[in-house]
């Protein structure tokens, strides 16, 4: 592969003024010093300073069209994500960044459980112009997707289609993809 794809992580935090190094920063250090793939981390404590931060993204960074992954870590359930003990369902935030992810894939950690429907989906996809939503059916409180995050985070490097990526991540690490239950919607 001629050029890298980056990630941009954003994570949802209780109070962004709190500086702290967080799990999964450490973890896209790592990712960082092992195997080259550059982030951008990000925090936000409200949906302003999602979109503020999404919004910089897209239009202050140059590189934006390499930044391949936008890898959201924040509570939530099924068709919501919860910042600051507030819901929004994901079709405010696809209207948030209509047409603005072109190529991306939004990828959630399992901080929250992502269960469309097929109809929810679409919605998001066909709104936000984003090649694939993805996470994961099972949350534990003591068990974080991190490790099988950074693993799709590599094949998405080498690979670029997404039934490869999948079949190489389940052929992988089946066990976890299984007992987290991986999704990805495109």
């Amino acid at each position: 592969m001629d050029q890298d794809k980056f990630i941009f992580c954003l994570e949802a935090v209780p109070d962004v003024e709190i500086q702290t190094t967080t799990e999964v920063v450490k973890h896209l250090e790592q990712l960082a010093f092992d195997q080259g793939i550059t982030s951008i981390y990000k925090t936000c404590d409200t949906i302003e300073g999602l979109e503020e931060s999404l919004g910089a993204l897209l239009y202050d960074d140059h590189n934006f069209k390499d930044y391949e992954i936008i890898y959201l870590v924040m509570q939530g359930q099924e068709n919501t994500i919860c910042i600051h003990d507030y819901y929004y369902r994901l079709e405010e935030i696809a209207e948030l960044f209509e047409g603005k992810m072109k190529g991306k894939i939004v990828h959630f950690a399992n901080e929250k459980v992502l269960d469309l429907s097929a109809e929810e989906a679409q919605y998001f996809l066909d709104i936000t112009g984003a090649r694939a939503i993805s996470g994961y059916g099972a949350a534990f409180a003591n068990l974080s997707s991190i490790h099988l995050d950074k693993l799709f985070f590599h094949l998405c490097q080498d690979e670029t289609d997404l039934i490869t990526i999948v079949e190489d991540l389940h052929h992988k690490q089946y066990a976890l993809c299984k007992l987290l239950d991986f999704r990805l919607y495109y």
